[in-house]
């Protein structure tokens, strides 16, 4: 599973939280990479959303169920509690309104699992610090012109929205820039800092 610099290390962690057979929204699914190896691999019942039309016609090409849509505005159309996993992988902090988004994903899915890149990490940290501009990293691989990306967060922020919104953090795993997960027993603070990228499975 790869993605604009390389393998998209966080797609697999999504993967190993998923149980097999589960109905599966993906929101933001992309060119449907994750969508097709969940369906092959755990033999779910899956159904995608992506805002590019390329995105959308490269799924539709894989033979999986994807419409177009908009995170921001066409999650209302979807059922309370019509999926066991709502995914929304490195596309969190693309939307115009995050806390909401965190919201619908909670109403539509017993679960939802929600990855992002994180704007705490030492790396990040340091560009700012010593450089006195704005990061390009691996998770974070935009110039800040041409970027995405318009509401970055740390872990620490995140788990304060998910306190905010009464979401319950089930699982979570922080992971290190080479892809390796970090100490399940670390404090948020660690994570927080070494932490390249976060993956977050959260129930009500």
């Amino acid at each position: 599973m790869t993605g604009r610099n390389g393998p998209r290390i966080d797609l697999k962690v999504i993967a190993d939280f998923i149980k097999p057979r589960a109905r599966v929204l993906d929101v933001g699914c992309g060119d449907g990479e994750l969508l097709e190896y969940l369906e092959l691999d755990k033999q779910v019942d899956g159904r995608g959303v992506e805002i590019s039309q390329r995105g959308v016609n490269e799924s539709v090409a894989r033979g999986l169920s994807v419409i177009q849509g908009d995170a921001d505005t066409d999650l209302v159309f979807y059922p309370d509690k019509g999926f066991d996993y709502v995914i929304l992988s490195q596309t969190l902090q693309a939307t115009r309104n995050p806390k909401e988004v965190l919201r619908e994903l909670l109403r539509i899915g017993e679960r939802a699992i929600v990855s992002f890149p994180n704007f705490g990490f030492w790396q990040v940290r340091l560009s700012l610090l010593f450089r006195g501009r704005m990061p390009v990293t691996r998770e974070l691989s935009y110039s800040w012109y041409d970027t995405p990306n318009i509401h970055f967060c740390t872990i620490r922020d995140f788990i304060a929205l998910c306190d905010e919104i009464g979401a319950t953090v089930e699982s979570a795993m922080a992971l290190d820039r080479d892809g390796h997960s970090i100490g399940v027993s670390m404090p948020w603070w660690f994570w927080n800092f070494f932490g390249q990228q976060a993956v977050f499975v959260l129930k009500r």
